[in-house]
């Protein structure tokens, strides 16, 4: 079925699914994939944490009036206070995280400079080579971002006007980063096939390991709620926000549901993380669960984020569950053309979610409108698990309760209309199992190929070095 697998996510989409931990600095331990590390790999989260938006063209209080060029990207310059803005940004991040071990201000400007350089140079591939972020993919991002700290959209708007961000800066630095994602999501997933031959060999590395398997090497399936507190709250606030936090953990000790119960409290996105590796969560979930049995729940955790309880969902050593969530789905997808805007897209998906709810059936208009191999089957995306869609898919997918269908959504495909048919439990078959693995593999694969295409682009540009950023 070509829907499943076109719909694949790649690392580099988790970047917008982050956007609460790297916009928000100070906030910057969340429950979607941010970890503490040390040395040169903390240098590197802290580098792409700051590059989100908010990162580059925030001013800084301080910064010298008078600004010059540090570099040229083929004909774009680098300035000095761009890269100032940065480190500063990058300091901040770290700060947030509780990194001890800070690199020198020399070692941290060039790591910043270099960044820049080749964010640069994705941004102006993306823009040569025609992709376009329309304004309602901006949109939605911002909604995605505000919903994922607690807040409204509004509110969020005040809390960037705070840190020195206009909207407009906002906005651009938040449609770079969908241009850089899709650019990376174009050039770099045609290039990973994952065989038979690599999952054997993961399979042998992960018995290989098997008599020491510790939760640095195993996979973790987390349930999550967060109260989050603001940044500047009084301590009246704080206590609020944490016996609001004794209430949510009481009610998820007691209750069966625990979606249920994050649905009635959480501020922090989807109630159930999904089965990842460890390492792709914040250390402190990990250390936090370390010895947690299935089942077992935590909390509250405090974070710079607000306060954290945390479910054990499942746990496995060799990345993969037994038994998973999965949801049955549909979707009606609209392609974007020079003739028809992500804007434009979404307004006609809207006006056909108007006929659903006026009696006509999903399946249907998905036989005469998607553009999808799912089409001839009522746009059936049959039953998948966590992880087999991009971020924009699933996180819209997980907010819905069987029999909905969702607002129009952006991703990289297009503009997607979501319905949930049902959402079960299921115990994966060893064939299943051997597919979830595969995605495991992949993944793993797509990092280094990452890599690769950065370093071959990064080549490829013209780069002058003009006066040392100070």
């Amino acid at each position: 079925m070509p829907s499943m697998r076109h719909l694949l996510p790649t690392p580099r989409h988790i970047a917008l699914g982050l956007f609460c931990a790297a916009v928000f600095s100070t906030w910057s331990v969340q429950a979607q994939g941010l970890r503490q590390t040390s040395g040169d790999k903390t240098l590197s989260r802290a580098l792409s944490d700051s590059a989100q938006p908010a990162a580059v063209s925030a001013p800084t209080q301080g910064l010298r009036s008078a600004d010059y060029i540090v570099a040229v990207v083929n004909a774009e310059p680098v300035t000095n206070n761009e890269v100032r803005a940065r480190v500063q940004r990058v300091l901040q991040t770290m700060q947030a995280q509780g990194v001890q071990q800070i690199p020198s201000k020399d070692q941290l400007t060039r790591e910043v400079l270099e960044r820049l350089i080749v964010e640069k140079a994705q941004i102006q591939t993306a823009k040569e080579t025609g992709i376009k972020v329309d304004d309602f993919a901006v949109d939605q991002a911002i909604q995605n971002l505000a919903q994922q700290n607690g807040l409204s959209p509004e509110a969020m708007r005040r809390e960037m006007q705070q840190q020195g961000l206009t909207e407009s800066m906002f906005r651009e630095e938040i449609r770079n980063q969908l241009l850089m994602q899709r650019l990376q999501s174009r050039e770099v997933d045609a290039r990973v096939r994952v065989t038979e031959h690599d999952i054997d060999q993961h399979l042998a590395e992960q018995r290989r390991q098997s008599g020491q398997t510790d939760m640095a090497t195993a996979a973790i399936n987390l349930g999550h709620i967060l109260i989050a507190v603001p940044e500047r709250a009084s301590q009246a606030e704080v206590a609020q926000r944490q016996a609001r936090a004794q209430q949510a953990l009481e009610a998820a000790r007691t209750e069966a549901d625990f979606s249920a119960v994050a649905q009635r409290f959480s501020e922090g996105g989807q109630a159930i993380l999904g089965m990842r590796p460890a390492n792709r969560y914040p250390s402190l979930f990990i250390e936090s669960v370390a010895s947690t049995p299935v089942g077992g729940i935590v909390g509250p955790i405090r974070s710079a984020a607000g306060f954290h309880i945390l479910k054990v969902i499942d746990k496995s050593a060799s990345g993969v569950a037994a038994v998973v969530t999965q949801n049955h789905a549909r979707h009606i997808l609209l392609r974007t053309s020079p003739q028809l805007s992500e804007r434009e897209a979404a307004q006609r998906l809207s006006e056909l979610r108007q006929r659903i709810e006026g009696g006509a059936k999903f399946e249907e208009l998905a036989r005469q409108y998607s553009e999808d191999g799912s089409a001839s089957m009522g746009g059936d995306l049959g039953w998948a698990g966590p992880g087999r869609y991009v971020p924009e898919f699933e996180q819209a997918l997980n907010a819905l309760q069987p029999g909905e269908v969702s607002q129009p959504v952006a991703s990289r495909f297009g503009v997607h209309l979501i319905q949930l048919v049902d959402r079960r439990q299921a115990t994966l078959t060893p064939r299943e199992q051997r597919e979830m693995l595969r995605d495991v593999v992949r993944e793993e694969k797509l990092e280094k190929a990452h890599a690769n295409w950065l370093q071959e682009l990064r080549g490829q540009a013209y780069v002058e070095y003009r006066e040392p950023p100070q």
